[in-house]
């Protein structure tokens, strides 16, 4: 089994030597005698502990301690400052900025050990911990995107839509997402939450939904419901799971249109939530590329246009111009993921 490491932070040569003295023969250790010197070790050797004096010239512990906590590739490692100041100030300063401990000059061996072993325990106990939680956080998300995948299933049969076209709008709506900038976690939960935008058809009768000729007015109006049918579906869960909070938002804005003539809230511009934005554009590039029972697809450069038109009525401009940037990759998707 390897040793631990940690990283002994000391401009002094012979606090250094002393704290290898006493350490060495349990842990693997490594030296900085600066500042600067030790933030450049936690990056490249990313130690399990670091025992860190405090008064150092130019950068002093305190200053690297805030470093530490404040990067996410090191906050979690514990830091125990080794000094001979002893004021209670100090001590509530070095806490402050995430300490774990204290040791106080001139050090004592069995006191070092001590502390160095309580902390590396801690941090063990608080990784493992992290480690369940993670898998739980996992293992529930999946029993989520399985139920939306049901749900998505039990939509198909009601839609003369294939399963392929909620599969490429979705991968559309991703790729408009991550050129947009969002990160990449976002992008793979609007992956995964776009197919659900019409699970309010299930809600919509037979014959208004596979009616093959113009809707009336009032079959119109049925058929708009569907948008609130889906977010009553997916339920409100703000703050519970972004999957389902994001798939309702979707479902429910999905038909606003920028000039706020869509539908059901008359919703306009930057009102319309940015993953409803997104995904009215890629349902509808999906919708008039495909063949549909009532009609031919169009190909894509008479979609384009048709989406240019549209842009600043229909559609949010900023994300046709990016779509029009992402043709060669939407071409990839629609390959791929052709009806049989």
């Amino acid at each position: 089994m390897s040793k631990q490491k940690i990283l002994v932070v000391d401009d002094e040569p012979g606090n250094l030597s002393l704290l290898r003295q006493i350490l060495k023969h349990e842990y693997d250790l490594a030296f900085a005698k600066s500042g600067a010197d030790a933030l450049d070790n936690v990056f490249k050797l990313k130690p399990d502990l670091v025992l860190l004096d405090v008064m150092m010239p130019g950068m002093d512990g305190y200053a690297v301690c805030e470093r530490i906590k404040e990067d996410p590739r090191s906050s979690d490692i514990p830091v125990i400052f080794c000094t001979a100041m002893s004021d209670e100030v100090d001590e509530v300063k070095g806490f402050s900025l995430g300490a774990a401990d204290y040791i106080t000059k001139p050090v004592r061996p069995a006191v070092v050990l001590a502390r160095v072993k309580t902390q590396l325990a801690l941090s063990d106990q608080n990784r493992a911990f992290q480690n369940k939680i993670n898998v739980i956080h996992a293992d529930l998300l999946a029993s989520r995107l399985t139920a939306l995948q049901m749900l998505g299933r039990a939509a198909e049969f009601k839609d003369n839509e294939t399963g392929r076209h909620v599969i490429r709008m979705s991968h559309y709506a991703q790729l408009l997402a991550r050129a947009s900038g969002w990160q990449e976690e976002e992008c793979d939960i609007l992956l995964n939450a776009a197919p659900m935008h019409d699970i309010g058809k299930i809600g919509t009768p037979d014959h208004i939904l596979r009616k093959p000729g113009q809707l009336t007015a009032e079959e119109m109006l049925i058929m708009r419901q569907h948008c609130a049918s889906g977010a009553k579906i997916i339920g409100e869960c703000e703050g519970e799971s972004k999957l389902f909070e994001m798939a309702r938002i979707i479902a429910l804005t999905h038909h606003e249109k920028w000039d706020g003539s869509g539908y059901p809230a008359g919703l306009c511009g930057e009102d319309i939530p940015i993953a409803g934005r997104i995904v009215a554009v890629a349902d509808v590039f999906d919708a008039l590329t495909s063949r549909r029972p009532y009609k031919e697809s169009w190909p894509v450069e008479q979609t384009v246009d048709y989406l240019k038109d549209q842009a600043g009525k229909h559609f949010d401009p900023t994300l046709i111009a990016v779509l029009l940037e992402l043709l060669p990759q939407a071409r990839a998707v629609m390959q791929k993921w052709q009806d049989q």
